[in-house]
């Protein structure tokens, strides 16, 4: 895994431990591929746990309203469903997938600071950054599962999340990268 990718999972979620020697590329005992994999998707899905808290935080703010709101209770049932895919592959690889926090946690996230929501913009910029965040993590992590097939899934998550932040950023009245390539820096 490249040291951007740990950073960038690093950066956008919380990590046990373990997770940081992991992606620092220490083992921790002895790994094998399978449990690198598990590590990478329990982490991604965190993001997943968090993104839908966020959603479901925005949503109860009362800062959003009508096609805003609508839109962002979709985005939120995209995460539920990226959630339920992980979940499906972290079984399937034998593991145990990670449990999401309580939203009094997500609450009191200083990296969600819910506090700093105070108008739908707070609440739209809130969720780009985490679509940005989750698809450079997601490209980040593609080429560094040893199951080939989870980058597959890795890709169609992406997609979703390219989709969230480029509708977001246009909802903001930003302009979208001029530059190609603009991912995953």
């Amino acid at each position: 895994m490249t040291i951007l990718a740990r950073r960038t999972l690093i950066t956008h979620g919380t990590l046990s431990a373990a997770a940081v020697a992991f992606l620092a590329g220490q083992r921790v005992g002895a790994a094998s591929p399978t449990e690198g994999d598990l590590g990478i998707l329990n982490v991604a899905l965190g993001l997943e746990h968090e993104a839908i808290a966020a959603y479901q935080l925005g949503a109860e703010s009362g800062l959003l309203k009508g096609a805003v709101l609508d839109t962002a209770v979709l985005f939120q049932s995209h995460h539920k469903g990226h959630r339920d895919a992980q979940v499906g592959a972290i079984k399937k690889l034998g593991g145990k997938p990670v449990e999401p926090k309580s939203m009094d946690e997500y609450k009191k996230s200083a990296k969600l600071n819910v506090a700093s929501l105070k108008s739908a913009e707070d609440v739209l910029r809130l969720a780009q950054r985490l679509e940005l965040g989750a698809v450079n993590a997601y490209i980040g992590v593609m080429p560094a599962f040893a199951d080939r097939s989870l980058s597959v899934v890795a890709a169609k998550l992406l997609a979703d999340e390219t989709m969230h932040y480029t509708a977001l950023t246009q909802a903001l009245g930003e302009a979208l990268p001029k530059a190609g390539l603009s991912f995953g820096a």
